[in-house]
């Protein structure tokens, strides 16, 4: 009995051991930007309350978050997750750009997402500057809901809904294909 718990103590010590030395997985990281950040690959990206970053040819693993009276200028990069606004002054993805996620812009000033791809959604919500989404691939929906400072939607594919409620003014824009339904105040876009 004494043997087999000496052996018990020394296995379960072997194994601390074992637990402490062995390199844990790492977090991803996350990138604070205040100027440009050019062709590079981050994990994630979080642009500090009230600065200004933009990315240009940037790869990001995880999510951009742009944060209270930050704009984000975002131009031919590649976003495996998703981009995310929350009382932002400008939330703009440029030509060229792709997202594998959503872009949601909340409770700020303005947001452009324009000749760029999105497998999620583009949400618009709260909105006081003008919003848009012009020449871009769509994967799931377009939202727009109680936004103030003017809604237009111009020559999207949008293979979810276009969803529109709540704006004033209402929502302006032309040729979009829906392959789900056009509704509310975008029902004629």
């Amino acid at each position: 009995m004494k043997r087999t718990l000496v052996l018990g103590t020394a296995t379960l010590l072997l194994g601390a051991a074992t637990v402490l030395l062995t390199p844990g997985v790492a977090n991803a990281e996350e990138t604070s930007c205040t100027g440009t950040i050019g062709a590079a690959t981050h994990d994630n990206i979080r642009v500090p309350d009230g600065a200004t970053c933009t990315l240009m040819d940037t790869i990001v693993l995880g999510t951009v978050y742009v944060g209270t009276n930050s704009t984000l200028k975002a131009t031919g990069v590649s976003v495996n997750g998703n981009i995310q606004g929350e009382g932002s002054r400008l939330v703009s993805v440029g030509r060229g750009s792709s997202v594998g996620g959503s872009v949601q812009v909340v409770q700020g000033a303005r947001a452009t997402v324009t000749r760029a791809a999105v497998s999620g959604d583009i949400l618009y919500d709260d909105q006081t500057g003008a919003v848009s989404a012009s020449r871009s691939t769509v994967g799931g929906n377009v939202q727009a809901f109680s936004n103030t400072g003017g809604v237009s939607f111009v020559g999207n594919e949008i293979d979810g809904n276009l969803q529109c409620t709540g704006n004033s003014p209402a929502p302006t824009g032309s040729g979009n294909i829906v392959h789900g339904e056009k509704q509310d105040q975008c029902a004629n876009l």
